[in-house]
């Protein structure tokens, strides 16, 4: 990963570390001190040098209070040693916004004196009942999550839009009857534009084309829709955050 992330910068890019995430152990379950889980971190950030990290925080460890505090007070920690470290969370969503578990991590990372830059939200899988407009969805999702950041935050109202990013999977979702096209992407950077969101990402990179024969459920590795590659990566390009 470091010879990537080198690779990458030489070419003007950077990288966003993101912590957590739908599989696996999530550290702030893992590691039951603040110091520990915050040494965790700081190798990561240390070892690739990184100036922005993420936190995916989802399932079983959204709701864990104790845990969403440990880490809160670690990233804090963290930010200390890194005055300059951009910090972000990435948390589900419905077009009505975040829940209220989500609402309370944001508040509480506040409180422990994390400096919150953006707020990315899932916009994907809402369930089986969000079968209509996935581009309005994702605008609905951002615009309720604005209200909700400006709250919990303390921000006034640009700054707030400023602090919302929007993460959308693209083509068919793992709630299959949701799917998300190209022109959902283009009505979503039209907004971000009017905005000035944070930035616009999409799940995932790799999923950025056609499959090899059609399907009607979600692939890892293609959108399960019809479309020429790379037609994600040129609509969100639009929008530069």
């Amino acid at each position: 990963m470091a010879n990537q992330t080198e690779k990458l910068r030489a070419a003007g890019g950077d990288v966003r570390v993101s912590f957590g995430g739908a599989s696996g152990s999530e550290l702030g379950l893992a590691c039951t001190s603040v110091d520990e889980l915050a040494a965790a971190y700081g190798k990561v950030v240390d070892t690739l040098k990184l100036t922005k990290v993420d936190f995916d925080i989802e399932g079983s460890a959204l709701p864990n209070k104790e845990a969403n505090t440990r880490r809160a007070q670690a990233i804090a920690k963290l930010q200390q040693n890194n005055p300059d470290l951009d910090v972000s969370f990435t948390l589900p969503v419905l077009p009505t916004g975040l829940t209220q578990d989500g609402v309370d991590l944001v508040a509480d990372a506040k409180k422990n004196g994390v400096k919150v830059s953006a707020v990315n939200i899932m916009a994907m899988d809402y369930g089986a009942s969000f079968d209509d407009d996935m581009g309005q969805y994702a605008i609905d999702a951002a615009t309720a999550t604005q209200g909700q950041i400006k709250s919990a935050l303390e921000l006034s109202d640009d700054e707030a839009w400023k602090a919302v990013a929007v993460t959308p999977m693209i083509g068919v979702n793992d709630v299959k009857n949701e799917i998300f096209k190209v022109d959902d992407a283009s009505q979503v950077v039209e907004f971000a534009k009017s905005k000035g969101l944070a930035w616009l990402s999409m799940w995932s990179a790799t999923r950025d084309k056609q499959c090899p024969s059609p399907q009607d459920t979600a692939s890892p590795t293609c959108s399960s829709i019809d479309q020429e590659e790379l037609a994600f990566t040129k609509a969100f390009g639009a929008y530069n955050g």
